[in-house]
């Protein structure tokens, strides 16, 4: 057997030198570890919040504003970094501490807006204003007629019956759909009806499932359902209650903001993919048979286009 000669002085000026090395290394580190505890500086929540509501025309005469729906929040706080505005559980950030509403519900309308003001270290604190908003529009009698005429759907049998695009795009720019592309989902035998007294019907077809993007499906709806998110955060075929059903199920009515005509939703209403959004734009009506649409998507910052139908 080949014997092993250990030179002790080596392996002890060795073992000093690694301690050495060691001991400077985690000072080093301990050091950056101290350091990184107070890179953020103090952490302050906002406080002195205040929001403020300016509705489009109030004056002595018109305590409500002057029809148009218009009202414009601003908030400040101090120490605040940025803003949150929250209306109908949609957000929208604003470092100035203002933001512009046009509330489209005809009649005099109570709408509650919350303000949040976020400071250091994402901090927060919050109040509400509620405003009173009178809106006078009253909309063209034969887009009434056109839309309480027959029960609509999604125009699956035509090219660019759906689509999506940047927000302020003419059209969708992004992606266009080819006729019958989404058959697998549960969108093309959604019913949509539009009553002459207000309320609207939906019917969710044979299958009893909506085709939609993941967050809103399950936010608004409640939790995956078993359901597997295919691309694009995407639920094909989400099933529904009755009471899901019920909840799309509501009102429904027709405003101007800006002088775009839209249509709108209580509740849960929509038409086609659900995204969480309840109101419309009126592209196209000059077909009595078929209505073009857009909406928006807040969180992905895209719109939606819509072809429906009330052809049999």
């Amino acid at each position: 057997m080949k014997k092993i000669k250990l030179n002790f002085k080596n392996v002890f000026n060795f073992l000093i030198a690694s301690i050495l090395v060691f001991g400077f290394v985690g000072c080093e580190i301990d050091s950056f570890a101290e350091d990184d505890q107070h890179s953020f500086g103090d952490i302050t929540a906002p406080t002195n919040i205040q929001i403020t509501a300016a509705i489009s025309g109030q004056d002595g005469d018109n305590p409500n504003g002057d029809g148009s729906g218009d009202v414009t929040f601003s908030g400040s706080a101090d120490n605040a970094i940025t803003y949150k505005f929250v209306y109908n559980g949609e957000e929208t950030m604003s470092s100035e501490g203002t933001v512009s509403y046009t509330f489209p519900k005809l009649g005099l309308n109570t709408y509650t807006v919350t303000l949040i003001a976020i400071g250091t270290g994402g901090t927060t604190s919050s109040t509400a204003v509620t405003v009173e908003v009178l809106v006078t529009y009253t909309p063209p009698a034969e887009l009434v007629a056109q839309l309480t005429t027959g029960v609509w759907r999604v125009a699956a049998e035509e090219g660019g019956h759906m689509g999506v695009g940047p927000n302020e795009a003419a059209n969708s720019d992004w992606w266009t759909a080819d006729p019958f592309t989404k058959a697998s989902s549960g969108l093309y035998d959604d019913r949509y009806t539009f009553h002459a007294d207000g309320t609207f019907t939906f019917s969710a077809g044979a299958d009893n499932e909506l085709f939609g993007k993941v967050i809103p499906l399950e936010r608004d709806f409640g939790g995956d359902r078993g359901q597997v998110s295919v691309a694009n955060n995407e639920h094909e075929n989400y099933p529904v209650t009755q009471d899901d059903v019920d909840k799309i199920s509501g009102t429904w009515y027709i405003s101007a903001p800006g002088g775009v005509e839209t249509l709108n939703f209580t509740g849960l209403g929509h038409v086609g993919f659900y995204i969480g959004s309840h109101s419309f734009e009126i592209l196209d009506r000059s077909n009595s048979k078929e209505i073009r649409l857009k909406n928006y998507f807040s969180e992905e910052n895209n719109a939606w286009w819509w072809k429906i139908t009330n052809k049999d």
